[in-house]
C-alpha cells in the first residue's frame, strides 16, 4: 500500500557553538546535507514520501536561509513527496517560521501545522501530533484514537518522550503513551525527539537524526524505511545508514599499562576515517610521568589527523620514582621544584583540585625538561 523514509531531528541550522569555527562549519554543513541524501534513499528504494517526526530546524527563528535552502534541496527532489511536522524546537507556535516554509514550500512539500487526519494516498491516512509549543506536558497523540479516517491505513507522526522511556533528548517535550500505536490502530507510528534509533513496540520507532549532534548515541546514524502492504500486515522497517561524522568518546584506562603509547594508537580509528571524527577521549588510571610525556607526544602527533580531538587528563594520575625524577636533573633547582610537586601531587591531605594542579605542572616540567 505505501513505502516510505521516517526521519527526524535533522536540527538545520544548528550552532554547534562549543566546537571552533571550521569545525562548526562542518557539522553545519553536513547537516544540510542530509536532505539530498534522503531524497537519493527513497529514490533508490522507490518510497512516495519522507515523514520528518519534528525538529526540521534547532530553532523557532532559524536564518531565513536556512529555511529557503532547506525547501530548495527538497524542490528539487521531485519525485518524492517531503511531510514536515513540528518539533519542540520549531513548534507550531513559531509563526515566522512556518509561515515563510508556507510561502516558500514547493508543491511537492506539505506542512502539518494542525492536529488532524491528512491523506497521504487514496489508502493512508496520517495522523500527525505537531508540537504546540517547548514543553507541552501532555500527550499530543491521544486524538489518534478517535480519529476518524474511514476504512484506509492509518500512520501516526508524533514527537516526543514514551512515558514509561522518559527519551526526550532536553526535557519532556511531550509525553506519548507508548501503547499509542496499538490504541489507535495505527500500522505504524513514527517518532522523533530521541536522536538514537530505537524500536518501542512492533508498530512504534524512533527514527533518530539522521547525522549525530553529539556522544551520546552509539549507533550509526540512520534513518528507517517504512513498508506496510496492508491493514493486516505487519510494516517491515528497514534501517539505512545516513551519518557522515563520526562522534566518538572513548576511554583509556592506563592502570597496569606496560606500553601506554601502544595502547592509545591500538584504539585509534582507522587512519582514513579520521578527518570526519570528532574524538572525544578521556584518560584514567595511574602511570608515570616519564610515561605521561610520551603518551602526550603520541596524541599530539595524530591529533591533526581529525576533524576535532579532545584529551580530558583529569581522571589520570601520576605515580613516580627516583628514576622519574632524575630524568630532569638530579640536583639543583629543577630537581627541589619536581619533588616539591610529586609529593603535593601524592598529598592526600591536600584538596583534589592542588593535587591535580600539581600533578599538571610535574608533568610540564617533565615535558621541558626531556625537550631540553
Amino acid at each position: 500500500m505505501i513505502k516510505f523514509i521516517h526521519s527526524s531531528d535533522l536540527h538545520l541550522g544548528k550552532a554547534f557553538g562549543l566546537f571552533p569555527r571550521d569545525v562548526q562549519v562542518r557539522l553545519r554543513q553536513a547537516r544540510a546535507d542530509v536532505l539530498p541524501r534522503l531524497a537519493a534513499l527513497a529514490k533508490d528504494h522507490a518510497a512516495s514520501h519522507i515523514l520528518l517526526a519534528g525538529d526540521t530546524f534547532d530553532q523557532t527563528t532559524p536564518a531565513p536561509s536556512v529555511i529557503r535552502q532547506a525547501l530548495n534541496m527538497m524542490r528539487v527532489a521531485d519525485h518524492v513527496t517531503w511531510v514536515l511536522m513540528p518539533g519542540n524546537h520549531d513548534h507550531a507556535n513559531a509563526t515566522e517560521l512556518w509561515r515563510q516554509a508556507a510561502q516558500d514550500a514547493p508543491p511537492n512539500v506539505v506542512l502539518q501545522l494542525k492536529p488532524e487526519p491528512y491523506v497521504l494516498t487514496a489508502n493512508v491516512t496520517l495522523l500527525p501530533a505537531p508540537s504546540t509549543e517547548r514543553n507541552p506536558g501532555r500527550d499530543l497523540t491521544e486524538w489518534f484514537d478517535s480519529a476518524a479516517t474511514s476504512e484506509t491505513l492509518r500512520v501516526g507522526l508524533a514527537h516526543g518522550s514514551v512515558t514509561d522511556f522518559n527519551a526526550s533528548e532536553d526535557g519532556a517535550s511531550s509525553i506519548i503513551a507508548p501503547d499509542r500505536a496499538r490504541r489507535a490502530g495505527l500500522s505504524y507510528l513514527g517518532l522523533g525527539d530521541w536522536h538514537g534509533q530505537l524500536q518501542i513496540g512492533p508498530e512504534t520507532w524512533y527514527s533518530g537524526a539522521p547525522e549525530a549532534d553529539g556522544f551520546k548515541h552509539a549507533q550509526t546514524p540512520s534513518v528507517l524505511l517504512v513498508e506496510i502492504a496492508g491493514k493486516t500486515a505487519p510494516a517491515i522497517v528497514t534501517s539505512l545508514p545516513t551519518g557522515t561524522i563520526n562522534w566518538q568518546r572513548a576511554t583509556l584506562d592506563l592502570t597496569g599499562v606496560a606500553d601506554c603509547s601502544a595502547m592509545h594508537k591500538a584504539m585509534l580509528p582507522p587512519l582514513p576515517d579520521r578527518a570526519m571524527t570528532l574524538f572525544d577521549l578521556l584518560i584514567t588510571g595511574r602511570v608515570g610521568p616519564l610515561a605521561r610525556v610520551a603518551l602526550e607526544q603520541a596524541i599530539a602527533k595524530v591529533k591533526p589527523d581529525f576533524l576535532w580531538h579532545r584529551t580530558d587528563w583529569t581522571g589520570l594520575g601520576l605515580v613516580h620514582d627516583t628514576a622519574d625524577l632524575d630524568a630532569i636533573d638530579r640536583q639543583g633547582a629543577l630537581r627541589a621544584t619536581a619533588e616539591v610537586l610529586a609529593n603535593e601531587s601524592a598529598d592526600d591531605t591536600l584538596s583534589p583540585e592542588a593535587r591535580k594542579t600539581a600533578q599538571a605542572a610535574l608533568s610540564h616540567l617533565f615535558s621541558f625538561a626531556l625537550e631540553e
